[in-house]
């Protein structure tokens, strides 16, 4: 689900920004004044908008953007002049003073983007018999090596990093190394 966190220095105009998109069928809007809420949000939601003042409480809109996860899309409002000085080609941005129609086209765009960028990233879904020799490999590591589950499942994923090969790939070469072994 596509999230929007508004983000201002004063929590009272971002509190008015969410009033707005929430009158305009907007309604998973997060307010904060700060980016250090803001970035634990983004980390763990699926995916969203950030819409953002160009300085909050603990840094500047191009710190923040550098510490977002890579499915959200920020959208800063500023006067022209700092937005003459935004030199990063994937930021929105909207100028002051904020008009609602500009806002909303420019959310919709923002949202367009996100969407599109959403669907290139989206891992691959499983199939039941790959996810069938994870969860073996996983049952083998749980019981030889005392593991539990989780711990089992990275070390799997840590396995399929290194060698580069998919997890249900990494899983089937663990099980086969076991039955020559035995």
């Amino acid at each position: 689900m596509l999230s929007i966190i508004v983000a201002f220095p004063k929590i009272e105009d971002a509190l008015k920004i969410k009033k707005l998109l929430n009158k305009n069928g907007y309604e998973t809007v997060y307010t904060f004044n700060n980016a250090t809420q803001v970035i634990e949000l983004a980390n763990s939601l699926e995916s969203g908008v950030v819409l953002c003042g160009y300085k909050l409480a603990d840094m500047v809109y191009v710190e923040l953007y550098g510490y977002l996860p890579k499915n959200f899309t920020m959208m800063l409002v500023a006067s022209p002049a700092i937005l003459d000085r935004c030199f990063e080609s994937d930021i929105i941005c909207v100028a002051m003073p904020l008009k609602l129609n500009v806002l909303i086209s420019s959310l919709e765009n923002a949202i367009a983007i996100q969407r599109r960028k959403y669907k290139k990233n989206k891992p691959k879904e499983r199939t039941a018999e790959q996810q069938k020799v994870i969860d073996e490999a996983k049952a083998l590591l749980m019981s030889e090596h005392n593991m539990s589950e989780n711990d089992a499942h990275r070390y799997i994923q840590k396995i399929s990093m290194d060698s580069g090969n998919s997890l249900s790939e990494t899983a089937e070469i663990n099980l086969l190394l076991k039955k020559i072994m035995i």
